[in-house]
């Protein structure tokens, strides 16, 4: 099972270290084109989801890897559950069905290396 959390953590990290740069790094005129949501928050609200999900794809992997407070693990975890409901009251409020599915997929997928992190795989036992 820990071999399958780091792997579920890696694949997290991968997609939401790509979604959060690309949110930091893009104007919001450019992202509404392909992301209609953005249309409902501002510039600096869109870059600070950027960086939470930056932050959180680094902490999913790199303080366990580096054995540098790996307590941050599930706490990044936890972390993306919360931006993914966000996600799914934002995509609710649209009528958006589809994304609330990718997004319930990503939190239980987040919830659970919180789980195992937290729990019965945690790296301080």
């Amino acid at each position: 099972m820990n071999i399958v959390l780091w792997i579920i953590a890696g694949v997290l990290a991968v997609a939401f270290l790509a979604a959060g740069t690309m949110k930091l790094t893009q104007p919001k005129e450019k992202l509404s084109a392909n992301m209609a949501w953005t249309d409902d928050f501002s510039a600096g609200a869109i870059k600070g989801i950027g960086a939470l999900e930056v932050l959180a794809a680094i902490g999913l992997v790199l303080p366990a890897a580096l054995d540098i407070a790996p307590v941050l693990v599930p706490l990044a975890a936890l972390g993306l559950v919360l931006v993914m409901v966000g996600a799914m009251v934002t995509h609710a409020r649209r009528k958006e069905n589809q994304m609330i599915v990718i997004n319930v997929v990503l939190a239980l997928l987040a919830a659970a290396v919180a789980w195992g992190r937290f729990g019965p795989y945690s790296f301080t036992g």
